[in-house]
């Protein structure tokens, strides 16, 4: 936890008191003292820091801070995923680290190799996947929490909600094993939104992979192995995020990430 992260209602008289896990992590693992500063940031907000000014370290546990929020939120992330349900194991670990990587949206989209009981998974309660995007945000000092939709029907996404939504995108691929051609190869050096569209275990079918494609993707592969969707998600983020922020510092006139 590199950064204590509140909602705007907790803060009163620019004052705060903490309770739960979060004065625990300031106990036990910061263990601060009163005067000490810790970085504190408002979902959706502003970043700065607070002040300790009382610890009560007898249970139960509580921590009060003076807040000042002099900071503005991190810029907004240059990715975004379309992601078919995976397993609810894979999805609790995939939303924590997405959030810590950085997307700006998730899509979760129901597709042929979808099992039916991941839909019943409590990971996909809007509390339980608010705290994992929590706890990724946690993780890379960030405030601005990804929104999340979740689509259980493959068709009617693609024919009714896509059109409208790809409008946000500069650049639009599907990862799928295969021949096709590497993000490298693939990547148009245009700065904007680009939307990574990443299947199940196994890959998309053949219907949803044209599908995909007469949409506007472009098929992409990281080669002839077949990944985890974890891994797979991962790993494409982060090439293409290292494309579109090359491609910003560019136009800007600076020189490239390395």
């Amino acid at each position: 936890m590199n950064i204590i992260l509140l909602e705007a209602d907790e803060i009163d008289d620019c004052q705060v008191r903490l309770d739960g896990r979060r004065a625990d992590h300031i106990i036990d693992v910061l263990r601060a003292r009163p005067g000490d500063l810790i970085k504190i940031g408002i979902i959706n907000g502003k970043v700065g820091h607070g002040t300790i000014k009382e610890l009560r370290r007898s249970r139960p546990r509580s921590v009060t801070a003076t807040v000042v929020l002099e900071g503005e939120p991190p810029s907004a992330p240059l990715i975004d995923v379309l992601l078919a349900l995976p397993r609810p194991i894979m999805l609790k670990r995939i939303l924590t680290q997405l959030a810590a990587l950085g997307i700006g949206r998730l899509y979760l989209l129901n597709a042929h190799r979808v099992e039916k009981s991941f839909w019943d998974a409590s990971v996909l309660d809007e509390q339980n996947r608010r705290q994992l995007l929590l706890q990724g945000l946690e993780q890379a000092v960030d405030t601005m929490l990804p929104l999340v939709t979740v689509h259980r029907g493959f068709r009617p996404f693609i024919e009714d909600e896509l059109p409208q939504l790809i409008r946000r995108y500069k650049q639009l691929v599907v990862a799928h094993p295969g021949d096709a051609p590497g993000p490298l190869d693939c990547y148009r050096p245009e700065p904007g939104l680009t939307l990574v569209a990443v299947g199940p275990e196994g890959g998309w079918n053949d219907y949803e992979v044209g599908s995909l494609v007469q949409s506007g993707f472009s098929p992409v592969s990281l080669g002839p192995r077949i990944l985890r969707v974890e891994t797979a998600v991962i790993a494409l983020h982060a090439l293409f995020n290292q494309l579109c922020q090359r491609e910003v510092a560019l136009v800007a006139g600076g020189p490239p990430p390395l």
